[in-house]
């Protein structure tokens, strides 16, 4: 299909932000460094419950879908807190929101290693979604002082913190191999408060923008909290502001997803220990992060509105092919009986699953990108709006996951649901598709 096009008012497309314009130099190196590594530490911590799963489960008796919403607690929890924290972020600034975020999940990971009750273990885990704050006003922080003539290379880099699952991946089993696995959430504490001394230490806000007059206390006016949130809520109801952000939001939601759910699946699946599963699922992780900083590129070099639809169609074959569950075949025949058995080796999976994660990487460097050339001095609105549907949906999909298979009685439900949920989306793709052409006409 051919490029949408322009859907903006020159009103409404709005510029990158007056603080994107800032030199490159000392503050930009700071940002993109600094920024990703707080995002890495964040998706670390939310992989401590998977990594951990055979022995949460051992200890607690859980079944698969105790287990399955325990996974999704920290994803609702971020999911709830995105948009509020990069609103945040926008008024008192991104490195302030961030340094609070970091710090607010250290007691959480404290509480993981003496929990003993399961209830304790949801609401830790709710505690460690709050991290998602910090990559909600990271993203506004990066946006805004990152440098800008290279926003997607910046935000690129900045999605590619999501390669923190994969550092998950490599330390949890040997600490828990090594010091049992309450230690594991304790050791993380250091890396966490180190970054957040590095940004309290190097990092610096932006001008913070004054309040605008609709902002100012009157008497003949609502008061200021009840302006803001009638004045939000007639934004939000603006279809320009969910376009991009719902394509965007399947490609986050399912690599959230997928990064938790992997481990065991490859255990069940392939019979691997835990360390063996989480270490044949690092390179998922890293090819959404090598895809970050390359659609971030792509979308610096053009306006590459038409790529979501090339990934979107790269992934759903992936997705198409994944979910085949091994099967026999029995053929009547002219010389006698044919059986035939498929069963995909660990080869073809990984095979299928890298070249996808790369796709679907490149699909959220490049949109995130095309959203803060659209909505510029709105990052901190369709950026949070973005990252909180993404997190509901990820949030889904693990009980989702569990119940497709104990339903369908095939472990590969989770990548046909998958399937299921981009067809939709690539609907409402096809629906905005005409709807813009029809304005334009």
């Amino acid at each position: 299909m051919s490029p949408d096009p322009a859907s903006l008012s020159d009103e409404s497309r709005a510029s990158p932000p007056d603080g994107a314009s800032a030199p490159p130099g000392y503050r930009s190196l700071v940002v993109v460094v600094l920024s990703p590594l707080a995002f890495s530490l964040v998706f670390a911590c939310w992989t401590l419950f998977a990594v951990l799963g055979v022995e949460l489960r051992r200890d607690l008796a859980l079944g698969e879908v105790a287990f399955a919403v325990l996974l999704s607690m920290p994803m609702l929890a971020g999911a709830l807190s995105s948009l509020p924290m990069a609103l945040l972020a926008r008024r008192l600034g991104g490195r302030c929101v961030m340094l609070g975020c970091l710090l607010l999940i250290c007691p959480f990971l404290w509480w993981i290693s003496r929990a003993h009750h399961y209830p304790e273990f949801l609401l830790a885990g709710l505690g460690l979604g709050l991290g998602a704050g910090a990559l909600a006003a990271g993203l506004v922080y990066v946006a805004a002082l990152g440098p800008a003539r290279h926003a997607g290379l910046a935000l690129g880099l900045y999605g590619a913190g999501m390669g923190g699952a994969g550092l998950g991946y490599l330390l949890l089993p040997l600490i828990s191999q090594a010091y049992g696995w309450r230690m594991a959430p304790l050791l993380y504490l250091l890396p966490v408060l180190l970054v957040a001394g590095l940004l309290w230490l190097f990092a610096e806000d932006g001008d913070v923008p004054p309040p605008t007059a609709a902002d100012e206390d009157d008497e003949s006016r609502p008061p200021p909290w009840r302006t803001r949130a009638l004045r939000l809520a007639r934004r939000l109801a603006d279809w320009q502001l969910w376009r991009l952000a719902i394509t965007y939001s399947f490609f986050y939601g399912a690599f959230l997803a997928l990064a938790l759910w992997l481990p065991g699946h490859l255990v069940a699946r392939f019979g691997f220990s835990l360390q063996g599963a989480a270490l044949r699922a690092i390179p998922f992780t890293l090819a959404v992060g090598a895809g970050q900083v390359l659609g971030g590129i792509l979308a610096d070099r053009r306006d590459f509105r038409s790529l979501r639809w090339w990934v979107s169609a790269f992934v759903l074959v992936c997705l198409f092919l994944l979910s085949y569950p091994p099967f026999s075949m029995q053929i009547e025949g002219v010389h006698g009986e044919l059986r035939l058995h498929y069963s995909a080796p660990l080869w073809v999976f990984l095979g299928l699953l890298v070249p996808m994660g790369v796709a679907m990487g490149v699909g959220q460097g490049s949109l995130m990108r095309l959203i803060h050339g659209d909505h510029g001095r709105d990052m901190a609105l369709v950026g949070g709006l973005a990252l909180t549907l993404g997190g509901l949906f990820a949030a889904l999909l693990p009980p989702v996951f569990v119940l497709g298979s104990e339903w369908l009685g095939l472990g590969t439900a989770g990548f046909m649901f998958l399937y299921a949920a981009l067809v939709v989306c690539m609907l409402v793709m096809v629906a905005d598709h005409a709807r813009q052409r029809r304005r334009t006409d």
